[in-house]
């Protein structure tokens, strides 16, 4: 029957539910006819502790309004909003409860489709993860980025030049009112990071997914622009609902061959690994950690923006968006991928004459050909050894070259307790291999972005601003330098980064994917026999996250809500066979 009427809630009686729902429905101002229109829900992230979201209101009236305009039936509803920066101990904590959230709320209510309105980092692949599960029809509008602050002439972005200001203050560099008036203009106007770090690259990979109306992705949220895209979006949606096309029709391996290109194009977080890994197993998609290394090797780097480069997302935006960047990219991608227009990528680029529209003159550093790229590659290298057997990532593009081939002694933190108590004492040197224990999934809990290893205030001292630092965590897609991550299986599990010892000598050669410990197996064998795990946390929330998580190379999802994962990223099932997992799938979720 669909609209108000579908989802019927359970009295014994479908008639009865319907006509309660009917006469529940009708303070709302609905008529007769109303229930009959499509219904589409408007998933709404807004909180006043996540500053990304503060300006939602009039986003999500313009989403319903464009539903309205197109017939159906908008119906707000609220899930739970992560901001990075108000929870503790990280937002990735609870990425997957805001998953669950998501998904059981789409299942549950009478929606024909959904717009997930988000922003800050965490919030984009929870939701995606929810609604590939849910399968029902979707589409994603981001919040948008903040425009770029203003010190002295110089243009700063949170949190790259939050980090870099800070590290400078600890050196003794600048004082405090020099920082105080910096901190004043990291964030000046609504949005997420106006850089390229996980919220920026989170919205830009679900575009090239095809899961967001072209050119969304790098509105800046108080452009005007962003509420018309708001608009179009909830028209969409009601096309969406009376076309039946849902995420697993679109959420298909070539959308992700298409997704980590694009992320390799663009320089971008090192936590997309974790979070389009999770988002494509939701899909029945494996993606093995080589493939992020395998694409990025043969992608240019086209854009300069922070921290790979000293522009913002603002300027991507001028530049032509992802549309232009992708229309650039062409001959990599897969330009006959279905999007939630219903039509494909390069039906849209037609439609929006992306091929007319050159980069504007003052862009011309923003967006590059692929002829004439930034960079050979995209700068995203996976690493393998005897420290990291399942693998590690690092950015190469944001670390110093001369650190990329490396071999010094580790000095060894056990955890972040350890790391806090004892940094501004240790007596480090340029040579020392910064090593951070017990930050993974189940270490930290929750991977939290500690990766980015503050350097020793000895070292600050002889002007020194990179050192290479390994960790089982992550750091935040707006930071730098040459931080290995994610290292797998975490040492919280028993990895062999649990074994290091502070003196021990350490390897790196990102060129060649290498990354050791020079321990003889024995050695290693007998300190990891001698470690403890952490303990269970007694109840809650906490402990089902200590139970079922996942590690890094596999999304550090839960065990428990990836359905099989039947296809890898180079597999191209036919649509039958799409259609038939999906069926499963929705079977056996319930």
């Amino acid at each position: 029957m669909g609209g108000l009427y579908d989802k019927v809630t359970r009295y014994g009686d479908p008639g009865f539910s319907r006509f309660l729902r009917r006469a529940m429905s009708r303070n709302l101002g609905f008529s007769a006819d109303d229930f009959e229109r499509p219904v589409v829900g408007v998933l709404n992230t807004f909180s006043e502790v996540n500053r990304c979201h503060a300006h939602f209101g009039p986003l999500v009236e313009a989403v319903k309004r464009g539903v309205l305009m197109a017939g159906g039936v908008p119906l707000e509803f609220p899930t739970i909003s992560l901001g990075e920066p108000f929870l503790e101990p990280s937002a990735m904590l609870f990425r997957n409860l805001a998953a669950m959230d998501a998904e059981e709320m789409i299942r549950a209510q009478p929606f024909d489709a959904v717009v997930l309105v988000g922003g800050c980092d965490k919030t984009l692949p929870a939701l995606v993860m929810g609604a590939a599960s849910a399968d029902l029809p979707a589409l994603v509008v981001s919040g948008g980025p903040m425009l770029a602050g203003d010190f002295q002439g110089e243009r700063l972005g949170a949190c790259t030049d939050c980090r870099r200001y800070w590290t400078e203050w600890r050196a003794g560099r600048i004082d405090a009112d020099t920082l105080e008036a910096v901190n004043r203009e990291l964030a000046p106007t609504h949005g997420h990071c106006m850089v390229m770090g996980t919220a920026s690259t989170m919205a830009i990979t679900i575009e090239a997914l095809g899961l967001m109306l072209p050119g969304g992705a790098a509105i800046p949220a108080v452009h005007q622009e962003r509420l018309a895209h708001a608009e179009a979006s909830g028209k969409a949606a009601v096309a969406l609902a009376r076309a039946g096309l849902r995420p697993s029709r679109i959420l298909t391996p070539r959308a992700y061959r298409n997704a980590l290109t694009v992320l390799a194009a663009i320089g971008g977080s090192t936590n997309a690994v974790v979070h389009l890994t999770a988002m494509a197993a939701r899909s029945g998609i494996r993606i093995a950690l080589d493939d992020f290394d395998r694409i990025s090797r043969r992608t240019p780097l086209l854009t300069q923006v922070k921290p790979v480069g000293r522009y913002h997302l603002e300027d991507f935006y001028h530049a032509g968006g992802v549309p232009a960047l992708m229309w650039r990219l062409r001959a990599l991608l897969e330009p006959d991928a279905l999007t939630v227009t219903g039509r494909t990528h390069r039906e849209n680029w037609e439609a929006l004459r992306v091929a007319e529209r050159p980069v504007p003159e003052a862009y011309r550093e923003v967006l590059a050909d692929p002829e004439r790229p930034f960079k050979p590659d995209g700068g995203l290298r996976v690493l393998r050894g005897n420290l990291c057997p399942d693998g590690a990532v690092i950015k190469s593009h944001a670390a110093t070259p001369g650190l990329l081939r490396h071999r010094g002694p580790a000095l060894v933190f056990e955890n972040e307790a350890d790391l806090e108590r004892r940094l501004s004492d240790v007596a480090a040197t340029p040579e020392h291999v910064l090593v951070l224990k017990s930050i993974g999934p189940v270490g930290g809990p929750g991977m939290p972005e500690a990766g980015m290893i503050p350097i020793p205030p000895a070292v600050l001292r002889r002007g020194v601003r990179d050192m290479v630092r390994i960790s089982d965590g992550r750091m935040s897609g707006t930071a730098y330098g040459t931080v290995v991550l994610h290292v797998a299986p975490e040492a919280a599990v028993g990895g062999p980064l649990a074994a290091v010892e502070t003196g021990d000598m350490v390897r790196l050669d990102v060129e060649a994917g290498v990354l050791e410990v020079e321990v003889a197996p024995e050695d290693l064998a007998r300190r990891l026999q001698a470690r403890r795990r952490p303990p269970r946390p007694a109840r809650g929330y906490r402990r089902l996250y200590f139970d079922h998580v996942l590690q890094a190379p596999e999304g550090v999802d839960f065990d428990f809500l990836r359905p099989p994962t039947p296809w890898s990223l180079w597999d191209d099932p036919p649509e039958a066979e799409l259609d038939e997992a999906a069926r499963q799938r929705a079977a056996d979720g319930y």
